[in-house]
């Protein structure tokens, strides 16, 4: 689908509230014109970013107490991993699922818009964890990360995908277009001596695979950073929407600017993450930021790429998820958001 946002807003994921419906309001209020689910770890630990898409993994072993999971490959995981196979083959959407146990923001969301006009939403966001974070932040029996056996890397990614394509036959009827992340925050660590021995190839074809799954369905896929990283391997990977940490990281995707120039012109999206999700929130206002949003803007510009093209390819974010804000924090965040998208708007 074409997609030229022109400075919607949407939200990355996670809210402090532990109250769905008080954090659904909030989306409903703040960023209407293309709503997500919540993630609620405030709730329940389950609902952490790695743990609540393990539910169907072989192998797993969430530990409630230490609040994590790891992979245990010890033994014949033959017929773990024959079972899981089958029903990716089968396209079993619901051997995949998420339950309410794991996420009461996706049910809540869902039930709100069963109630709501559904065909007054043009977009909804969807959100899981990307493969190459889930492997490389958890570990196996011996504490290696799990990213290094190669089948349970491959069991991850088809995991994130089957995830995916669930949220998205959930959230179908409730609007036009489907939009899913696939979040990375671990690319932020690219390069450096921890993960060395992570091949750019590696990384670029496990990304690719979550992109064709997901297009397959008609949606589109972005990839949320919120650290400094390669942008360029996102866009080898294919991904639609860049997600990045504009308030602090804005000059960085203008390193990559030939780069960047063809995928805007290919009809790529920059998600500017121009809102703070830290203590910096309290000094600023939604004028404030719009008037950063077009300096960083202008110096990408500078780098010559067409103002209108970006302004045009451009959606609004936090600069990350909320989860770990305060409610009255997370609250001020997105009502600065949906300011500065009527201001660069040009809406009341």
């Amino acid at each position: 689908m074409a997609f030229k946002p022109e400075g919607i807003a949407t939200g990355i994921g996670s809210f402090p509230h532990k109250d769905p419906k008080t954090a659904c309001a909030l989306i409903f209020e703040t960023i209407p014109e293309m709503p997500i689910w919540p993630q609620l770890p405030g709730i329940d630990f389950r609902e952490q970013m790695d743990i609540q898409y393990c539910e169907g993994l072989p192998r797993i072993i969430v530990n409630a107490f230490r609040e994590r999971l790891h992979f245990d490959t010890s033994g014949d995981a033959s017929n773990e991993l024959a079972a899981f196979y089958e029903n990716v083959m089968l396209d079993n959407f619901d051997y995949f699922s998420i339950s309410p146990e794991y996420s009461r923001g996706i049910y809540e969301m869902e039930q709100a818009l069963t109630k709501a006009d559904a065909s007054a939403n043009k977009y909804f966001k969807s959100q899981v964890t990307g493969p190459v974070t889930l492997a490389l932040g958890n570990v196996d029996e011996n504490k290696r990360a799990i990213y290094y056996n190669e089948v349970f890397r491959d069991v991850i990614v088809k995991g994130m995908i089957m995830k995916a394509r669930w949220l998205l036959g959930k959230f179908k009827p409730f609007a036009a277009d489907q939009i899913c992340f696939v979040d990375e925050p671990i690319l932020s660590g690219f390069g450096s001596s921890t993960y060395v021995s992570v091949q750019r190839s590696d990384v670029v074809s496990c990304i690719n695979e979550v992109v064709e799954a997901i297009h397959g369905d008609g949606a589109l896929m972005g990839t949320h950073c919120c650290g400094n990283t390669e942008w360029t391997i996102l866009i080898d990977a294919g991904v639609d929407i860049i997600s990045f940490d504009a308030y602090e990281f804005g000059e960085t995707i203008g390193y990559y600017a030939e780069k960047v120039n063809t995928f805007l012109k290919n009809g790529g999206v920059l998600a500017w993450g121009i809102v703070p999700t830290s203590e910096k929130i309290t000094r600023e206002t939604a004028d404030s930021l719009a008037k950063k949003l077009e300096q960083v803007m202008q110096n990408l510009s500078a780098k010559g790429i067409d103002i209108d093209l970006i302004r045009t390819n451009c959606l609004l974010t936090p600069s990350c998820g909320t989860g770990s804000l305060s409610v009255e924090f997370s609250e001020m965040v997105f009502h600065k958001l949906s300011g500065v998208s009527k201001l660069i708007r040009g809406k009341n």
